[in-house]
């Protein structure tokens, strides 16, 4: 997946590699993710689908599973 262009969050620091999720867009509704310190597992899934995890992330939905 080399030729997609993965992008990290301005919050993870400018230090290369480090810990951080990063993210590619792919073709239509599509986007990847990966872990910086092992990009060759990526996850794929559509922009719709991570939208309704990052809203339920953020609303506390999974708070129970730690």
């Amino acid at each position: 997946m080399s030729e997609l262009r993965w992008q990290k969050s301005s919050f993870s620091g400018s230090n290369e590699g480090g810990n951080c999720v990063e993210l590619a867009a792919g073709a239509e509704d599509v986007c990847h993710l990966r872990e910086s310190d092992d990009p060759s597992t990526v996850v794929t899934t559509t922009t719709a689908e991570l939208r309704a995890f990052i809203l339920g992330a953020k609303a506390g939905e999974f708070d129970h599973l730690s």
